[in-house]
């Protein structure tokens, strides 16, 4: 299955959830339900992914987790807040780069239509 397949179905998942739950819950809440509805669609997914940092030779684990991985190609980043912001799309680039892939989804549950608050992020190879 090829990223673009697989970022329709995340989508449509996610807006299942908000949907059913509306803005204004906790990130936690939204990541729990995402991932349901994701093992359901017959997806394979990781939540909270480990993502060690490599400098040069050393690999560190410096604490960061992909908030869902999808079929080890689609990293989404979960939020619920007023806004998104410059920060949150650099921090979604670069778990794209620490983890090799290519596509990621930004998505803030907190807004009264998902759409609104969803970006999509290609790394440039």
């Amino acid at each position: 299955m090829i990223e673009n397949e697989i970022s329709e179905k995340i989508i449509g998942c996610a807006i299942e959830v908000h949907k059913s739950l509306g803005p204004g819950l906790l990130e936690s809440a939204y990541l729990e339900c995402l991932f349901y509805e994701l093992r359901k669609a017959g997806l394979m997914v990781e939540k909270q992914k480990p993502l060690p940092l490599i400098y040069k030779e050393v690999k560190l684990d410096a604490g960061y987790r992909i908030d869902i991985l999808v079929e080890n190609k689609v990293v989404i980043e979960l939020k619920s807040v007023d806004a998104l912001n410059e920060i949150h799309t650099a921090q979604v680039l670069t778990y794209l780069k620490l983890s090799g892939c290519k596509l990621g989804l930004l998505m803030n549950f907190n807004v009264l239509r998902l759409v609104d608050g969803i970006k999509r992020l290609v790394l440039k190879l």
